[in-house]
């Protein structure tokens, strides 16, 4: 499984961004795709979810009202659209493969592969 984010950039607080995780290596259509980000300093922590099969979607409680996860099967393509970028958002955003059903759907080690992140940096 490779798994390539894009998307990043240099945004001015209150502005958005659209990620996107292309997913490619594998066979079968259930599955879940993961966004985590990464500040500086702290700890990768899980933000939201989705799972391929049924279009179920998790988030984490900071992120809830401005992050939006969407697929697009056909391109097997996972996205995170961030609206009212906040500075605090600024991190390296990754995304993860993994299989579902896990009831800590955000926990690291529920995913299997990780693509190489893609950078955030809000201004304020």
């Amino acid at each position: 499984v490779q798994l390539q984010a894009y998307g990043g950039g240099l945004v001015q607080a209150g502005g958005f961004l659209r990620l996107s995780c292309a997913a490619s290596g594998f066979t079968f259509d259930d599955y879940r795709i993961g966004w985590f980000r990464q500040a500086p300093g702290k700890e990768r922590e899980g933000v939201s979810c989705i799972t391929i099969s049924d279009g179920s979607t998790y988030y984490a409680d900071s992120v809830k009202g401005r992050f939006t996860i969407s697929s697009d099967n056909a391109k097997n393509t996972v996205y995170l659209q961030i609206d009212s970028l906040k500075p605090e958002d600024t991190a390296v955003y990754y995304c993860a493969w993994g299989e579902p059903g896990s009831r800590r759907p955000l926990r690291l080690g529920e995913y299997d592969y990780w693509g190489r992140g893609t950078q955030v940096t809000v201004s304020s």
